[in-house]
């Protein structure tokens, strides 16, 4: 009797999901849903919960490395490694062109929509470049570096570099904050001065420095922080 409450409870929230998505789910059961595909015969509503209470948040689980997850109770290898995986395959979904896409960026607000997801699930300081052709359109995404925690260094002579190597005529820089706040440091506006004279003096035009919190970001050029017009 048992055996059959439990397979009919996890048959009941399937079509829950297959009718409304995820929208109506609460996290403990967005949780015990996704762990029904890597433990088959347990009561994951119950793991579901040691998972939140340990890490405090859905996003927080989500984000959290395989090791630390198997120390939960319940949580074995599979589970983990689901979990990881779920994290990674969105992490590369955001990441993605959209379909039909020439990724071009004709605005802050492009600019922005493209390069928030590129921080989605950092657990560190990241930095990136994009260098831009004439027309607007995306030669490459560069990841400059990998910080810690709280600081992530990279060079003009990395950027000239890049741009040289690409053909650019537009650079876009780009990196994130660990805290709640997206405005841009002194050392921010300091390193960014130096890039962007730097790239200036081989006629190549830094477009924005984007400065990504979460869902937010700043545009250093909307900000007032360049002097120089684009060209």
């Amino acid at each position: 009797m048992g055996e059959n409450i439990h397979k009919g409870h996890r048959e009941r929230l399937k079509e829950r999901f297959r009718e409304n998505g995820l929208k109506a789910f609460s996290d403990i059961e967005a949780i015990e849903l996704l762990l029904f595909y890597a433990l088959p015969r347990c009561n994951t509503n119950e793991i579901a919960h040691r998972l939140l209470d340990r890490f405090g948040s859905y996003k927080a689980v989500m984000e959290a490395d395989i090791s630390e997850l198997k120390l939960v109770e319940g949580v074995g290898e599979n589970a983990a490694t689901l979990i990881r995986l779920v994290s990674e395959t969105n992490a590369r979904y955001l990441n993605a062109p959209r379909a039909g896409s020439k990724n071009v960026l004709r605005s802050t607000e492009a600019a922005g929509d493209y390069l928030k997801p590129l921080f989605a699930y950092a657990k560190d300081e990241l930095a990136f470049a994009l260098s831009i052709n004439s027309a607007g359109g995306i030669i490459h995404c560069h990841q400059l570096a990998n910080g810690m925690i709280n600081r992530v260094e990279f060079s003009a002579r990395q950027i000239v570099e890049i741009a040289i190597r690409d053909n650019a005529a537009y650079i876009i820089l780009a990196h994130n904050h660990m805290s709640d706040i997206a405005l841009p440091s002194r050392a921010d506006a300091a390193a960014t001065k130096l890039i962007d004279d730097t790239l200036n003096s081989i006629g190549v035009c830094l477009v924005d420095h984007i400065i990504v919190s979460g869902d937010e970001y700043v545009s250093m050029r909307e900000s007032g922080y360049f002097t120089r017009a684009q060209n």
